[in-house]
């Protein structure tokens, strides 16, 4: 069936109104398919260059489309549901070890639910900074744009401040061996899917003017030590780096001991500033960030 194209012309027409179906050996063989219409070879190892590229480019273009010019990136653990959601989890826990109050798995998952719990506020917060960043009317000619990993939790947070703002927002999905799917507030023509995670650190960085980290597990880490080192080695122009919730985030990152044990230097840390609400993470971008720039 022919595709159509945005930007058509008789060559593109041409191509692609072609037919693979003659009835004959040889236009049902594989190698008669177009190249770009054959999935087989596409995927063969030799093409992994090209579908590197593709990556890079459908996003890219489709961001330029939609006039997406400076973003903010919000991580945060894909755990962390709203309070209420959160309550129900302990409540439902902690009526299943009352009933077997001797076991050990059911212990060990209520104190983490619980602790979770305690950390849903930042779900909040997210939300908060979705709306704050989407509703800003410092940027009238250059908006801000919230882009996150395109999961549950913070990252849908994150994008339903936006949405609740009326606004767009970015979701950078990638493929993962379990479901993984989008949540439900990322703008449907600004929802990727991504194979490679590095050529999706890249579309989180290329239009970032902050990052914002929410508590979170090896893929916030991951996200956060990456944009830290392309600032630290000059790779990438400066930006602020904000982590919400500094109790959390110094209690198993002891930058200062970096500095100690000379790995890396006292200037270092002023890459990194700390915040307690969204109120405050939004301030140290508007501080960083000029509306006239």
């Amino acid at each position: 069936m022919p595709r159509e194209s945005r930007f058509p012309s008789a060559e593109q027409d041409a191509v692609t109104s072609v037919s693979y179906d003659y009835g004959t050996p040889q236009s049902h063989s594989p190698s008669y398919r177009l190249a770009y219409d054959d999935f087989d070879f596409m995927m063969r190892d030799e093409l992994r260059s090209v579908r590197l590229q593709l990556e890079l480019l459908k996003p890219e273009l489709i961001q330029l489309e939609h006039n997406i010019k400076s973003t903010v990136v919000i991580f945060g653990s894909a755990r962390l549901c709203d309070q209420e959601t959160a309550r129900q989890k302990v409540e439902h826990a902690k009526k299943a070890f009352d009933l077997d109050p001797n076991n050990t798995d059911l212990a060990s998952k209520l104190k983490t639910v619980e602790r979770l719990f305690k950390k849903s506020h930042y779900y909040d917060e997210a939300r908060r900074l979705g709306q704050l960043i989407t509703e800003s009317k410092e940027y009238p000619k250059n908006t801000l744009t919230v882009v996150t990993g395109g999961g549950p939790g913070i990252m849908e947070a994150a994008n339903r401040g936006a949405a609740d703002m009326k606004g767009k927002s970015i979701g950078l999905n990638i493929v993962l061996p379990g479901e993984q799917k989008p949540n439900p507030y990322i703008s449907p023509e600004l929802c990727f899917q991504f194979h490679y995670f590095a050529i999706r650190k890249m579309h989180f960085l290329m239009r970032a003017v902050a990052l914002v980290a929410f508590p979170g597990g090896f893929g916030t880490l991951d996200e956060l030590f990456e944009a830290l080192t392309l600032i630290q080695t000059g790779k990438i122009k400066p930006i602020p780096i904000i982590l919400l919730g500094e109790t959390y985030w110094k209690r198993f990152i002891n930058f200062e001991m970096l500095v100690e044990e000379g790995c890396i230097n006292a200037t270092d840390l002023q890459l990194i500033r700390y915040a307690e609400t969204a109120q405050q993470a939004w301030q140290i971008i508007l501080e960083s960030y000029p509306a006239d720039r």
